[in-house]
């Protein structure tokens, strides 16, 4: 491993700080949002296929608007698209809130609402990827990413699950939804005072269509051009298809109606989820990244798909809760690697366009993940459909290590030769 303490370097610098402290407490109201949509989808109907088009309605404009998300964030100025995005999203969990607490909320006001939030998030993930290294040293940027992934399970996945149980129990979930609202202001204020470098603020010439379609070839261009690129989105695309919609509808479900418990079990089994994450972006950030960094992050999403059979196998919410502690320990620690690989090795000039080709590419079929889990848990049942989907995400990833050109990203890092931000070739 390269070996490297700093892990808290990057905080030291105020606009990284307040880009990490807008983006925690953002993350703690997804977390939040996480368990509230669930639980309030489920009270309204006891269906897996309600929760699945929940799904789709959340994921089909996000991948729909992901390549111009990419564009946007390097024709402008990163930041102010995340406030845009987060007017955006705050404002229709906003508006979920009101409706639940009222008691007015329908499943078609949920349907519209999440459509909203995710054509937003299009823009937040693109423009997030590409500010990091625009703000960062490039010595720092494998501890803020393992900072980044510290916050996102520490916040998303241990803080906001827990809370959004205890909201729930004490106000129901219209408490909930209002108070991840509320986040999204907080995350609003700290962009709102990220100060970036000039590069990072002035647009390229002006935005005509035919200019934002040549970016948007100039970025597939160069995913094209690079199998550690386009083999690992295609895995993830995949993998994703395989395990996003039976994870994110069945886990709920069963909780509910198999372990007989509440919100309050399902925030705590994500909640130790997160546990498992921070302690490996923690190993990670003072670490540092390995020198086959390619094959490390192939092996541990490999193994952390395959722990997704124990949902299926699990009987009590202990053994639930161990296997998000497995999954979200390797994914995150594969995670860290994989952006601080990607930020390393694409030109600074492309980062947007390539971040929201790694979006859309990798979660291009969750939307017909959603659509299928219904259907197959109909016919297989809920318990079958998590093992299959966990053994055969892992034996994809798995497959795709042995891509040619996959590993000669190591190779690259090992020289530790950047690319000149002027240049869109093969690396």
């Amino acid at each position: 491993m390269r070996a490297s303490g700093r892990i808290l370097a990057p905080l030291k610098d105020r606009n990284f700080a307040l880009l990490w402290t807008g983006m925690t407490v953002s993350l703690m109201g997804d977390g939040i949002l996480l368990v509230a949509l669930a639980w309030k989808v489920y009270e309204i109907s006891n269906k897996p296929s309600s929760m699945a088009v929940v799904g789709l309605a959340m994921t089909i404009p996000h991948v729909a608007l992901l390549l111009l998300g990419g564009v946007v964030s390097d024709r402008f100025d990163r930041r102010r698209v995340m406030i845009a995005s987060d007017a955006i999203r705050g404002t229709a969990v906003g508006i979920l809130g009101v409706l639940a607490v009222t008691d007015q909320l329908r499943l078609w006001h949920i349907f519209v609402l999440v459509a909203v939030y995710g054509a937003g998030t299009a823009f937040f993930g693109p423009a997030f990827d590409a500010l990091i290294p625009d703000i960062v040293h490039d010595d720092d940027l494998t501890q803020a990413n393992a900072i980044e992934q510290f916050a996102r399970p520490g916040a998303h996945g241990l803080a906001g699950p827990a809370l959004g149980g205890l909201l729930i129990a004490v106000g129901g979930s219209g408490v909930a939804f209002l108070f991840d609202s509320a986040t999204f202001l907080v995350s609003m204020v700290c962009l709102m005072r990220v100060r970036t470098p000039r590069r990072a603020t002035v647009a390229a010439e002006p935005a005509g269509h035919a200019a934002l379609f040549d970016d948007v070839k100039e970025g597939f261009r160069f995913v094209r051009a690079n199998p550690w690129l386009w083999a690992t989105l295609l895995a993830a695309t995949f993998a994703y298809l395989l395990f996003t919609g039976p994870v994110d509808v069945l886990l709920p479900y069963l909780v509910k109606n198999e372990l007989g418990a509440g919100a309050g079990t399902l925030g705590l089994i994500l909640a130790t989820g997160g546990i498992g994450a921070i302690g490996a972006a923690l190993a990670i950030g003072t670490l540092g990244t390995p020198k086959r960094s390619m094959t490390f992050i192939y092996l541990a999403w490999t193994v952390s798909t395959l722990a997704l059979v124990g949902y299926g196998l699990a009987r009590h919410a202990w053994q639930a809760a161990a296997v998000a502690f497995v999954f979200n320990a390797l994914e995150t620690a594969g995670t860290v690697v994989w952006l601080t690989t990607k930020q390393r090795l694409v030109p600074r000039n492309l980062l947007g366009r390539v971040s929201s080709f790694d979006w859309f590419i990798s979660t291009g079929l969750v939307p017909l993940s959603f659509a299928i889990v219904a259907p197959v848990t109909a016919a297989i049942g809920a318990r079958n459909t998590l093992m299959i989907a966990g053994g055969l995400g892992a034996a994809v990833t798995f497959a795709f290590l042995w891509v040619p050109g996959v590993r000669t990203a190591d190779h690259r890092l090992a020289l530790d030769a950047d690319p000149d931000p002027e240049m869109a070739v093969a690396v």
